[in-house]
C-alpha cells in the first residue's frame, strides 16, 4: 500500500511493539524524519534485534497492526531473515535484522536516541547504513543527511537535546 510515512504510523508501531515486547530501532529515512530530518519516505524501516523471542513477538505485533502475514512471511520473521518487506497492511513496513553498515543490534542500541518515546538509530548509524547500501537513492540523500546530522549534533550540544 504505497503512501507516505507519517508520525501516526510510528506511534502505531511503537505502541504495538511495546505491547509485545519487541526490541527495535527506527532506521533509514523514517528514523531520520523522527529526529527532525525534513524529507519524506514511503515506508517505515525498523532495525530489529535478532532473537527467537523477538521474532515471535514481532509476528504478534505485525498481526495486531493489521498485516496479513503468510506462513512463509511469519517464518521469515521468526528466524530473523535479514530483510522482510511487507506491503500487505495499513502501511509499508520493512523489518531489517541485518542492516548494511551496522554490525550488531546491541552496538546500535548503545548509541540510539530516544525521541518522544521512539527508539531511533543515531544519525551516524543511519548514515553508515545508507553509505554501505550504496543504492542510487541512498547516495542522493547522503549529503543532506550529513548536513542534518551536523545540525542535529550542534543542536543537542547546546542543551536542546531530543531525549
Amino acid at each position: 500500500m504505497a503512501g507516505k510515512f507519517e508520525y501516526a504510523q510510528a506511534e502505531e508501531i511503537r505502541a504495538a511493539f511495546a505491547r509485545h515486547g519487541v526490541r527495535y530501532l527506527f532506521l533509514g529515512k523514517s528514523g531520520a524524519i523522527l529526529l527532525g530530518f525534513p524529507d519524506t519516505t514511503q515506508d517505515a524501516d525498523v532495525f530489529v534485534e535478532k532473537s527467537a523471542h523477538n521474532g515471535e513477538a514481532l509476528v504478534g505485533a505485525r498481526r495486531e497492526l493489521g498485516f496479513a502475514l503468510t506462513d512463509d512471511q511469519a517464518a521469515d520473521v521468526r528466524r530473523g531473515k535479514d530483510f522482510v518487506q511487507l506491503k500487505n497492511g495499513p502501511f509499508d513496513l520493512d523489518l531489517v535484522f541485518a542492516p548494511d553498515g551496522i554490525e550488531r543490534f546491541e552496538d546500535a542500541w548503545a548509541r540510539h536516541v530516544d525521541v518522544e518515546g521512539f527508539a531511533v538509530c543515531h544519525p551516524d548509524d543511519i548514515i553508515r547504513s545508507k553509505e554501505a547500501a550504496n543504492r542510487a537513492k541512498d547516495r542522493e540523500v547522503l549529503p543532506r543527511l550529513r548536513s542534518f546530522r551536523d545540525y542535529w549534533v550542534a543542536k543537542t550540544r547546546v542543551g536542546r537535546d531530543v531525549r
